[in-house]
């Protein structure tokens, strides 16, 4: 199958101020593609605009329901959107802040949620489409620490599989991006040693073989530390992948999974 073109077809970014939205938006730009491009900070979404000639700037928080129905409006062009959210802050069950998990569940997955809502219906309608969803691969099994973040990306995840299976045969196409670590201002907050992190740059290159494959629904990466969340998680018992992933912590889990 031919690969999809993006040259002149208008992509609308949200989250591209930063880390991996920031260089997919300079590949896509790169490989001829309109851009709109969106996340809250203004200043460095301007910044990107005059490095990718041409960008449009649409400054949006995605926890805003009348912005988002605002931004839809504007952007209601565009062949395609690229949900780069991304918040973090490491968190374990006994650290729990409350308002800090709803805020991170808000922007990774209910803002996707309000976004997609305003833009699928009209796209189903003039079938044609291209939906790309940033997950992670801390969406596939239960994480230490990631309280709040693992659970949105899980969400983010499977909302991705449930339009795609609403949505054959419509023209509307739906992917998903699963990466590891990526060497950002997020996981910098990580205290611990993050197996073959990645450059956002590195990164970008495998969205874009994702983008560029209309054949392919999703991709997880980087191979091999991605086969533990991807396999592995799923055909072992959940104590002996609990022993893997917290090690040292209590391997018990309250499941009849075993």
């Amino acid at each position: 199958m031919p690969s999809r073109p993006v040259k002149d077809k208008t992509y609308w970014i949200v989250g591209a101020s930063e880390g991996l939205g920031r260089e997919v938006a300079r590949e896509m730009h790169r490989l001829g593609a309109k851009l709109i491009l969106s996340a809250r900070g203004e200043e460095r979404l301007q910044a990107l605009a005059e490095e990718l000639p041409g960008s449009e700037v649409l400054p949006l928080d995605v926890t805003d329901r009348d912005a988002i129905q605002e931004a839809a409006l504007k952007a209601r062009h565009a062949d395609g959107v690229i949900y780069s959210v991304g918040l973090y802050d490491p968190m374990s069950a006994q650290e729990w802040d409350a308002t800090v998990a709803e805020s991170i569940a808000e922007a990774n997955f209910m803002g996707a949620l309000r976004l997609l809502g305003q833009v699928v219906p009209g796209w189903v309608q003039r079938n044609s489409g291209h939906v790309v969803l940033i997950g992670s691969l801390a969406g596939f099994s239960g994480l230490p620490g990631a309280i709040g973040y693992g659970a949105s990306k899980a969400a983010l995840r499977h909302l991705g599989e449930d339009m795609y299976l609403d949505l054959q045969g419509t023209g509307v196409d739906v992917q998903v991006a699963n990466p590891g670590f990526i060497r950002t201002r997020l996981t910098e907050k990580n205290d611990f040693t993050m197996p073959q992190i990645m450059e956002p740059k590195e990164a970008a290159r495998h969205v874009m073989v994702l983008i560029r494959n209309p054949a392919k629904r999703e991709v997880s990466f980087p191979r091999p530390f991605a086969w533990v969340f991807t396999k592995l998680s799923r055909c072992l018992p959940f104590g002996l992948y609990a022993r893997i992933v917290a090690p040292g912590r209590s391997a018990e889990a309250p499941t009849a999974a075993e």
